[in-house]
C-alpha cells in the first residue's frame, strides 16, 4: 500500500469505531511469502461487538481466522502474532499461486482510554504526518507487552523496544526503511519487528476548475490525496462545485503553485485549456522534481504547447516529462471516466507500474518462472 493510504485508512477506521466501541483489535498483515493482492501494512479492525472494518487479505478463510483470534486478543488485551500456513486452496483464495505462509500481528487498543500507549503512538504518527512529516513506527512482533518505537524524520525518537541496544539498532533500520519508502518486517539481534513507514498524503495539484477537475477531486479524496485546485476564474472555482477539495485558490496559477511542494510525491495536472495558464506553469514545473506532470488535451494541442515551450528556450528533452494526452487508454469519454483514466495513470507512475492489465503481467511472470 502507499505510505499515507495505509496509515490514513487506519486513522479513519479508528475514528469510525471510537464513537461506538471501547476496545478494538487491529490486525496488520506484516509478512507474506509470494505474490498477494494485499501487501504488508494491510489492516482489519475488529471491535468488541464483532464489527469488522477492512481486510488483511481479500476475505475468506484467512480473514475469518483473524477475526476469531481477534476476540481472544481483546479478551486478554495483549498482542499476538499469527502465523498461518496455507494449503493450496487457501493460498489461491488470497492470490498465492501455491501454499505459503503469512503473518498477521493483532494488537488491542482501548479507544476509551486516553492513555492507551498503542493509540498514543498512532495518534502521534498521524499528527506528525499531518504537518508534512515522515517517519516509521516499529512494533516488536514477539512481545506480549506491545512495545513500540516511533522514529521521526525530525531526528526525534519516542518510545522504547526495551533496551538501548535494540532502540539504537531499530532506529537505524527505521531510517533506512524510510529512505526505501517501504514497510516491512525486519530482524536484528535475534529480534523481529514490523517497521511501518508513513508519510504525508501525496499532493494532487490541479490547474483549472472545470468538470474534469471536479470529478478528479472526488476520486482523489477516496484515494487519500490532498487536493488543491487553482483557477483564475471565480465563477468556476467555487466551494459549491468543489465541496471535497482541501484547498481552492483563485488567482494566477503560475504565481500560486510556487507556494506548494513540487517534489516527487506531487502530481500536477493541467485541465484549464488555456495556454496563458499552461505555458508559465509548465516552465516552472519543469524546473522542479515533480513526480508527475500531465496536461489534458489532444495530441495536436499538446504539440502546440510543447512547441511554444521550445520557442521559450526549454530544452526538447525536458519536455518528455509532460504527459499529453493525459491518462490511461480506457476509452474515457465522460468527465468521470476521464478523471478515472488520469488518476489511474498517476497511481501507476507513483508505484512504478506499467498500467497494463494485471492478468497479462502475471501471465508473463509465470512464464518466466518468477
Amino acid at each position: 500500500m502507499l505510505l499515507w493510504e495505509a496509515m490514513s485508512e487506519l486513522f479513519e477506521h479508528i475514528d469510525q469505531l471510537r464513537r461506538s466501541s471501547g476496545r478494538v483489535a487491529v490486525a496488520t498483515l506484516v509478512n507474506t511469502r509470494g505474490t498477494t493482492p494485499r501487501k504488508e501494512g494491510a489492516r482489519m479492525l475488529v471491535d468488541e461487538q464483532g464489527r469488522v472494518i477492512g481486510s488483511v487479505t481479500i476475505g475468506g478463510c484467512v480473514d475469518a481466522q483473524v477475526i476469531e483470534e481477534s476476540s481472544d486478543v481483546l479478551g486478554a488485551m495483549k498482542p499476538r502474532l499469527l502465523e498461518m500456513n496455507l494449503g493450496d486452496e487457501e493460498a489461491w483464495e488470497i492470490g498465492l499461486t501455491c501454499g505459503g505462509t503469512i503473518e498477521v500481528f493483532v494488537e488491542p487498543i482501548a479507544l476509551d482510554r486516553p492513555g492507551d500507549p498503542t493509540l498514543a503512538c498512532y495518534e502521534r504518527a498521524r499528527e506528525h504526518a499531518s504537518r508534512g512529516g515522515r517517519g516509521a513506527l516499529v512494533s516488536l512482533l514477539e512481545d506480549p507487552g506491545g512495545k513500540k518505537l516511533l522514529v521521526l524524520d525530525s531526528g526525534r525518537v519516542e518510545g522504547t523496544l526495551g533496551s538501548a541496544a535494540l532502540d539504537q539498532r531499530f532506529t537505524a533500520e527505521a531510517r533506512a526503511a524510510m529512505d526505501r519508502g517501504r514497510s516491512q518486517t525486519l530482524a536484528a539481534d535475534g529480534v523481529r519487528a514490523f517497521v511501518e513507514v508513513f508519510a504525508p498524503p501525496a499532493l494532487l495539484l490541479i490547474v483549472g476548475a472545470g468538470h474534469v477537475a471536479m470529478e478528479m477531486v472526488k476520486l482523489a479524496k477516496l484515494l487519500g490525496y490532498r487536493t488543491v485546485v487553482i483557477d483564475g476564474r471565480p465563477r468556476f472555482a467555487t466551494p459549491e462545485r468543489f465541496p471535497d477539495v482541501d484547498e481552492l485558490k483563485i488567482g494566477i496559477p503560475s504565481e500560486l503553485i510556487v507556494n506548494y511542494p513540487l517534489d516527487p510525491s506531487t502530481a500536477l495536472v493541467l485541465v484549464a485549456h488555456d495556454y496563458k495558464y499552461d505555458i508559465p506553469v509548465l516552465e516552472h514545473a519543469l524546473e522542479q522534481p515533480l513526480g508527475y506532470i500531465g496536461m489534458l488535451g489532444s495530441s495536436r494541442r499538446g504539440k502546440a504547447i510543447l512547441d511554444l515551450l521550445v520557442e521559450d528556450g526549454v530544452a526538447p528533452e525536458r519536455l518528455e516529462r509532460i504527459r499529453v494526452p493525459i491518462g490511461l487508454d480506457i476509452g474515457a469519454q465522460t468527465a468521470p471516466e476521464i478523471a478515472l483514466a488520469i488518476l489511474a495513470e498517476i497511481q501507476a507512475a507513483r508505484t512504478g507500474r506499467s498500467g497494463r492489465p494485471l492478468c497479462d503481467v502475471l501471465r508473463e511472470r509465470a512464464a518466466r518462472g518468477a
